[in-house]
């Protein structure tokens, strides 16, 4: 299994509006082929800390979730909400 997790610093006054923005993109990312789950993280003591935990069956997965189109609204929508350039780390699912 691809696991990326996304670690976002939201602008506090964006707070609201990017985690609807990205339930929404989680819900449509959960039905893509290949995703095993996508979860958006609030940080409990930092509301503006968000992490996107994606799952993915392939890394091939992993990179057509890139060219759908609800990732791609949700990229651009959320492009100026953000304190600083998210950040989107990669690992391997251990069996």
């Amino acid at each position: 299994m691809q696991v990326v997790l996304v670690y976002v610093h939201v602008k506090d006054e964006n707070v609201e509006e990017f985690i609807e923005a990205s339930l929404e993109n989680a819900l449509e990312s959960a039905m893509e082929p290949g995703n095993v789950r996508f979860d958006v993280l609030q940080q409990k003591d930092d509301p503006c800390r968000v992490v996107l935990y994606e799952g993915y069956a392939t890394p091939e997965d992993a990179a057509a979730h890139k060219t759908t189109p609800h990732y791609l609204k949700w990229r651009d929508t959320v492009a100026d909400w953000m304190a600083e350039p998210r950040q989107g780390v990669q690992y391997l699912g251990l069996d």
